[in-house]
């Protein structure tokens, strides 16, 4: 049953009840209200999340997954409503519980409830409307927890786990009338079909404004994406192209300020490397990237733990095309067209001119081939979702 059938009918069991009962009563002014709201825009829930190490995300509309891609987790949460009907008193609340701190006071009307202060993470939620709101409609609200999504909960029943140290990293809200049948689930990622193959290239060492520019234009003309994992030292040079790569879609990595070994810098060392590279690629694109490539492959439980702490997980690869070594095109091109599977990461370096003459072989082709080019979050999202800390080569259906 639709949104307005679901209001109709309210109104006209109001009617009814009245009529059965050998008294005809006029409703109350939130009732006409409800009637009334069959004809309007119907309420939506708006909401959005603080990640520890980037801030506040994009802002989310009912149902929409409000999730940071790489997996960096959420910390602090705020909503409000849109087109709630003119003249019914209420508002959207919620509250959260805090790693440490346990729960905390409801917060209402797009105030923050959680910590922006600190990296101390959320465990559960709590959601429920005030006034006649309550009376008429029901929130519902889910969170990503332990690598999957829980399922819809109502009206202030707990969503997540707590006090067992397992951190959301994603929440998603809707508002529906009172009694309605819970709300469907939107795609963890829009655009892509999790029923069908798809593979994530990946290119290391750039940015290059001409290479990676062939690149991006070959994407482009597909419908294909990609994942960037940038040398922080060589964006300021070419911040035209990574703000281009950002607006097509593209995701943004990390790749150390200077290219050096994870293991070779200790936890200070990694710390200022990759935060060096994280604020130069936000200030050229406008995305602090939550996805990292160890340099060379190489990293330790040290070096993870770092970046963990961050935020970050670790990207290593599927296929090394060893475009890098060889110089070679055709040698790519094969080496990704002979072996390639669905959910592969694949590795290529946006920095040879031999990398986009195969690039520009390697997007039709899979294209053709049925596989969807996309980024590694869009597609660890749709297939178990990342963890900060933890490694991660493919993510197989």
């Amino acid at each position: 049953m639709d949104f307005k059938r679901q209001i109709i009918r309210l109104a006209a069991m109001v009617v009814t009840v009245g009529l059965c009962g050998g008294l005809l009563s006029f409703p109350s002014k939130a009732e006409e209200v409800v009637q009334e709201a069959a004809q309007e825009p119907v309420m939506e829930a708006y909401y959005n999340g603080f990640f520890n190490g980037t801030g506040w995300g994009m802002p989310k509309r009912d149902k929409q997954v409000c999730v940071l891609p790489g997996g960096s987790y959420l910390t602090a949460i705020k909503g409000t409503l849109s087109n709630q009907p003119e003249g019914m008193k209420g508002t959207l609340a919620y509250q959260v519980n805090l790693s440490g701190h346990g729960w905390l006071d409801w917060a209402e009307n797009d105030g923050e409830t959680g910590t922006t202060e600190t990296g101390d993470p959320v465990e559960a939620v709590k959601m429920k409307l005030t006034g006649d709101l309550a009376k008429h409609y029901d929130v519902y609200y889910s969170v990503f927890q332990s690598g999957n999504w829980s399922e819809w909960v109502k009206n202030e029943a707990i969503a997540g786990v707590e006090g067992q140290g397992q951190w959301l990293y994603g929440i998603r809200v809707s508002v529906a009338a009172k009694g309605a049948e819970a709300p469907p689930m939107e795609p963890c990622m829009p655009g892509v079909d999790p029923s069908r193959p798809m593979v994530a290239l990946t290119f290391d060492d750039g940015p290059s404004t001409e290479v990676t520019s062939r690149i991006l234009n070959s994407l482009e003309a597909h419908g294909g994406k990609a994942t960037f994992f940038m040398v922080g030292n060589r964006v300021p040079g070419t911040a035209a192209t990574v703000s281009r790569m950002v607006s097509l879609g593209n995701e943004v990595g990390n790749h150390t300020y200077e290219h050096k070994y994870l293991t070779r810098l200790g936890d200070e060392g990694i710390r200022r490397s990759v935060g060096q590279a994280n604020t130069n690629i936000a200030n050229a694109g406008g995305v602090a990237p939550v996805l990292m490539r160890p340099t060379g492959g190489f990293y330790d439980a040290s070096s993870l733990a770092t970046l963990g702490s961050m935020g970050m997980s670790a990207i290593m690869w599927t296929i090394d095309t060893r475009d890098w070594q060889h110089r070679n095109p055709q040698k790519t091109i094969d080496s990704v067209l002979n072996q390639v599977r669905d959910g592969d990461i694949i590795l290529m370096h946006d920095i040879y001119g031999t990398t986009a003459d195969a690039a520009e072989i390697i997007i039709p082709e899979l294209t053709a081939r049925g596989y969807q080019l996309v980024t590694v979050s869009e597609m660890a999202a749709v297939r178990g979702g990342l963890v900060p800390g933890q490694v991660y080569s493919s993510f197989r259906p």
